[in-house]
């Protein structure tokens, strides 16, 4: 029965899949929309019953499908591993993918690639699913490789456009080098502990007397690099904010649910691995930090409305890292929910307002919107409003966590958490002003257009309104379902749960303080004072530093894109001009000793006779003196 489960699970989405590359043209753009959508519904309704089975025995169900590699002493089977943490991570992967399903139906009717838009997202689910779920770190992989090529396929979508491709290449290869990192870890927890298997790695860390520290710290270090890629942290972020070139819904499965979850569910699955590499856990907790403030100062000026989402999620992302980093997972774990529900409803509000202005992203070009989209004004309001960490909305709860947890053990990445989060709550409450309130400042054309979304794109929005307000009551200080659920799966007491005290108490206020501070100046500058973002041309000074992101892709592209092409030109004009015209200079002169050696073929048979005489001749005579 379990086994059956799990492959309905994960064969659904992949049935999808293939029913839409086959024959979703001939079945028409809205028949393919349910069938991707009802696939994904699949694997949440069998989602939902593996939870309620888990959460009634609390016992972990592990499924071994067959023998896969067997060499010399390592052993790796083709397995799933369905225990707390991957079914939780199922729940939101499948609930929200179903959710964003419904809304691509909408959104993509006017796309003749609209079959192929469903078949890539229904892959990438598949591949998700997989990687979630798989019992070892060989099927983890899989499902890591699977997500990054759906990601270059639906980054890519919209292929004509150059700048698009770009974006796809760019996520492909940061990827691969993060990749990288992962597969080097892997072959030395491998090499260490002869396999690949979280529930016997677990069991062998326990049991072994004599570790080998630096090593497995070696190990953590080359799996974080891996984390790095999929999960946007420095120096690998800078592909997410440019994969806003794919379709809105995409955009929203890959930041929200998804892909960028990945780091963080690797992590947290191999707990045990990082506990015992507590070097590795600084790095991780000050990389975190950095990132959560260098994202959060880009996303201060950016004027499209999706960048500014997009530099949200790389600095949220970077905020989970620093709770993990402090070995706090239940409490990143809590951040990437909460996260889920509010930002998968910004980003699809945000495509409601691109889909009501028909393709406009500039915010500039925005204002007004809030009298003819109130569904959608009100939806990404309360997203704001959680994200910004007002208080009883879901994003309180979470970050609240976090900045705690850093507090009691790190003062100055606490402070560094705690202006990221002020910096977020003036730059949504920025995208608010600038799209939502005063003068629309479009087109006359857009103006007459401008309607509410219809209600395959509003019900989705609704519901994920709905779970950013109410989602952070899955674990309230002193009383944490979460943490109770999650607590057979850590090494350490889970979360060392945090008793509201005064220090507590002061912390929540100056936290709420910074989040309503940061509200407020963007009320003052974006509302009273109505204040619009320069032109492009007119920006200067630190705003043009910041708006153009530090200039680091500009220094990636001078020191190692030009460099490589450099050296690949170099190697294209020199070297391979040099080695062609070794070998064919080779045929050259094979070709003239042939044709010299041609002119001895007389057709003489006495001389050749002749020959074959005096060669016999020349033999016996060797021969006879070598004797």
């Amino acid at each position: 029965m379990d086994t059956n489960l799990a492959l309905v699970l994960v064969l659904a989405p992949f049935l999808g899949f293939l029913i839409n590359v086959f024959f979703g043209k001939s079945l028409g753009k809205t028949v393919s929309g349910f069938i991707g959508t009802a696939a994904v519904a699949v694997s949440f309704i069998v989602t939902l019953v593996l939870f309620n089975q888990i959460t009634s025995t609390g016992k972990a169900i592990e499924v071994t499908l067959f023998d896969w590699i067997q060499i010399s002493n390592i052993k790796i089977n083709l397995g799933f591993l369905l225990d707390q943490l991957s079914v939780l991570w199922l729940l939101f992967v499948t609930g929200i993918g179903s959710l964003i399903h419904l809304y691509s139906i909408s959104y993509m009717h006017d796309d003749e690639n609209m079959h192929k838009f469903f078949a890539y997202l229904n892959l990438f689910v598949f591949f998700m699913i997989t990687l979630v779920i798989g019992s070892n770190l060989l099927v983890l992989f899989i499902g890591w490789e699977g997500v990054g090529l759906c990601s270059y396929l639906l980054i890519g979508f919209w292929h004509k456009n150059q700048d698009y491709n770009d974006a796809a290449k760019k996520a492909f290869i940061m990827n691969r080098i993060g990749d990288l990192g992962l597969l080097i870890g892997m072959f030395i927890i491998g090499s260490m502990f002869s396999t690949l298997d979280y529930t016997t790695l677990k069991t062998a860390i326990a049991g072994t007397a004599d570790l080998n520290l630096p090593l497995l710290s070696l190990a953590a270090l080359c799996l974080f690099i891996g984390a790095c890629g999929k999960s946007a942290q420095i120096p690998l972020y800078t592909w997410l904010p440019d994969a806003m070139a794919g379709p809105t819904p995409v955009s929203a499965l890959i930041h929200a649910a998804t892909m960028v979850t990945a780091g963080i569910f690797m992590v947290t699955r191999l707990n045990f691995v990082f506990d015992l590499a507590t070097d590795v856990q600084n790095v991780i907790a000050i990389i975190g930090a950095i990132t959560s403030l260098v994202a959060a100062t880009i996303g201060l000026v950016q004027t499209d409305i999706k960048k500014v989402l997009a530099y949200s999620t790389v600095s949220q992302l970077g905020l989970m890292f620093l709770a993990l980093g402090f070995g706090a997972y239940e409490v990143a774990v809590f951040h990437v929910i909460t996260h889920a529900f509010f930002k998968a409803c910004l980003f699809l509000g945000s495509g409601s307002v691109i889909h009501g202005l028909h393709g406009e992203q500039d915010m500039r070009k925005m204002g007004g919107l809030r009298k003819a989209m109130p569904i959608t004004f009100w939806t990404m309001l309360i997203s704001s409003l959680a994200i910004s960490g007002v208080p009883f909305f879901s994003g309180f709860f979470s970050k609240d966590e976090i900045l705690m947890t850093a507090f009691h053990h790190s003062i100055p990445l606490y402070v560094v958490g705690s202006i990221a989060s002020i910096m977020t709550a003036f730059y949504m409450f920025r995208l608010m002003f600038l799209t939502f309130f005063k003068e629309f400042r479009g087109t006359e054309e857009q103006k007459h257009h401008l309607h509410e979304s219809g209600s395959l794109i509003t019900i989705p929005l609704i519901i994920l309104a709905i779970l950013a307000t109410f989602g952070g009551l899955i674990s309230l200080p002193g009383n944490s379902w979460l943490n109770e659920y999650l607590a057979p799966l850590f090494t350490k007491a889970a979360g060392e749960e945090h008793h509201l005290g005064p220090t507590e108490y002061t912390l929540m206020g100056v936290a709420v303080l910074g989040g309503l501070l940061g509200i407020i100046i963007a009320y003052v500058k974006y509302f009273k004072q109505d204040n619009v973002p320069e032109t492009d041309e007119n920006i200067t000074g630190l705003t043009k530093v910041l708006y153009n992101k530090y200039y680091v892709d500009e220094a990636y592209d001078a020191i190692f894109v030009r460099s490589i092409n450099g050296l690949s030109r170099f190697f294209r004009d020199y070297i391979e001009t040099g080695l062609s015209a070794l070998v064919f200079g080779l045929g050259k002169i094979a070709n003239e000793l042939a044709f010299q050696g041609k002119k001895l073929q007389t057709g003489s048979i006495g001389l050749y006779l002749f020959a074959f005489v005096l060669g016999l001749c020349a033999i016996v005579s060797y021969l006879f003196l070598a004797q």
